[in-house]
């Protein structure tokens, strides 16, 4: 089971990254060039938002059923174990009320414009926040050595 939430949870990562660059890039021409928001804009958002919920309860799943996820006093002292049980589910979290945020708000607004900044403040910010994390698990073609 562990295998295919993980193989599962590894592929909708990359359908969260794509849709978060193109809400990102789409947000940000329509807030500079004071475009009209569409329902193409909306759809995109809510495929974003949609797959980050599914990475969330696929994440959810791995904390609990993860051999890597170590509860013990020591695992604060390791720095792999420490990744996986705080700082990559505390972060990938922040990340996703980030973006939760700024769907919800959004739709609240009437101004084009306004609902353009808010998608790319705060999508750009969890999007920065999202590879900062995979590029600290060290794994894949995003990882750097540290």
């Amino acid at each position: 089971m562990h295998s295919i939430i993980l193989l599962l949870h590894s592929l909708v990562r990359y359908f969260v990254l794509f849709f978060l660059l193109v809400v990102v890039v789409r947000a940000f021409m329509g807030w500079q060039g004071r475009s009209s928001f569409s329902k193409r804009d909306d759809q995109l958002s809510l495929w974003l938002f949609m797959f980050t919920h599914m990475q969330l309860l696929l994440g959810l799943v791995l904390f609990v059923v993860s051999p890597v996820v170590i509860f013990s006093k020591a695992a604060m002292a390791d720095r792999v174990a420490r990744y996986w049980l705080v700082e990559h589910n505390t972060a990938m979290i922040l990340a996703i009320v980030l973006i939760t945020i700024a769907r919800v708000t959004m739709k609240k607004m009437t101004d084009h414009t306004a609902k353009f900044r808010r998608l790319f403040i705060f999508n750009a910010i969890a999007l920065l926040i999202i590879v900062v994390m995979i590029v600290q698990s060290q794994r894949g073609f995003f990882s750097l050595s540290m």
